[in-house]
């Protein structure tokens, strides 16, 4: 995928002065009564100045338990407010999800593909899985759009297309979220026409990293970055490194016809014409990329980065729960599971560990769990 077109933040108008997010808590502020019971109240002095003044020190001990206790009265009632609308905002989530007939159009072993799976199985969305026939691509004759991912989302009587992985997934968040309708959140990522390196017409999408959300449940600057990141560089390194060898490149397509939609003689034909052709393209593609004699260090150097940038302190970018920029860096590396090249990442990097993690979280939210 070619880089994407600049990225143009839609802004939205904030609403109370209380900042939620997403599975987040308010930030408690003490009431009023609560501030009294410490300070008094406005232009009278507080419960220690009376008894400096001679009141009797139990009426302001008293005082000052009475304050506190409001105070964490209050508190613990915002925060148990929180708990009832993060449990309100889930349920509503649920029932927009039901709303949704989703149909994914794809190839099993495209890294793009792999990505919109990773998200809509991590936040059980039940959808239909159409393969594709890569060589005369008749499931997709419908549209005019050529590439895959495309999704088909069904919501009562009308149907919209979804087109490119990171659209899809940003706008079935916002979707989400907001609640906006679907029909409404796509206009927000308008298709446009550029002209790549290679002098080639291709389709881009503005906006597609970024969340139509006001600026109280916006996503991080960090997940959008890498987000962007996995599309245009990790995914970049899957190719040169699967196809890296003759005998790689055969065990590739070997997979590729076992796993896609293919005819017998197609099958035959893609296994060995297409290994073929993949080894040589490699070589180019490395050499556009600048990518170093052994591919294997510009991977192992990705991944390493990676986990850099999630750090020790949390098990995913996203926290306590893979965040979508985790979704996207694993479903662009788990279309080498199986592969030599996914055994010498896992091997000689630290990413394992990470992986798993997301792995098990896409499990245990899956519909089937």
């Amino acid at each position: 995928m070619d880089p994407a077109a600049r990225v143009v933040r839609a802004l939205w108008p904030g609403g109370c002065a209380l900042a939620w997010r997403l599975g987040g808590r308010p930030q408690p502020l003490l009431p009023t009564q609560s501030r009294a019971g410490f300070a008094g109240a406005a232009g009278g002095p507080s419960p220690v100045a009376a008894a400096r003044k001679g009141s009797p020190r139990l009426l302001g001990a008293a005082a000052l338990a009475l304050g506190g206790a409001l105070g964490l009265y209050h508190t613990a009632r915002w925060h148990l407010r929180a708990q009832d609308l993060h449990a309100e905002r889930s349920a509503a989530q649920l029932s927009l999800s039901s709303r949704l007939q989703l149909t994914l159009y794809q190839y099993k072993t495209c890294p793009f593909c792999s990505k919109v799976r990773a998200f809509l199985d991590f936040h059980a969305l039940p959808y239909q899985v159409v393969e594709v026939n890569p060589v005369r691509r008749a499931e997709i004759k419908f549209s005019s759009y050529r590439k895959v991912p495309i999704l088909v989302a069904q919501e009562g009587e009308s149907s919209q297309q979804l087109n490119d992985s990171s659209v899809i997934i940003s706008a079935l968040k916002t979707y989400l979220v907001s609640g906006q309708p679907l029909e409404e959140i796509i206009t927000y990522y308008p298709a446009m026409k550029a002209v790549n390196e290679q002098g080639k017409e291709v389709t881009e999408f503005g906006n597609k990293y970024w969340l139509m959300l006001n600026e109280k449940e916006a996503q991080q600057v960090e997940e959008m970055k890498w987000r962007q990141w996995a599309d245009d560089w990790l995914v970049h390194l899957i190719s040169p490194n699967v196809y890296r060898t003759p005998t790689e490149a055969l065990a590739s397509f070997d997979y590729i016809v076992r796993e896609g939609k293919f005819g017998a003689v197609e099958g035959a034909v893609a296994k060995y014409m297409g290994a073929a052709a993949m080894y040589l393209i490699s070589k180019r593609l490395k050499s556009r990329h600048r990518l170093q004699d052994n591919v294997r260090e510009d991977l192992y150097e990705a991944a390493d980065k990676w986990v850099a940038a999630v750090g020790k302190d949390r098990p995913f970018m996203g926290g306590q729960k893979p965040n979508l920029a985790d979704l996207a860096v694993y479903g662009v590396l788990r279309v080498m599971e199986g592969l030599d090249a996914f055994d010498d990442l896992m091997q000689h990097t630290h990413i394992q560990p990470w992986y798993l993690r997301v792995e098990r979280a896409i499990t245990e939210a899956s519909p089937a769990h």
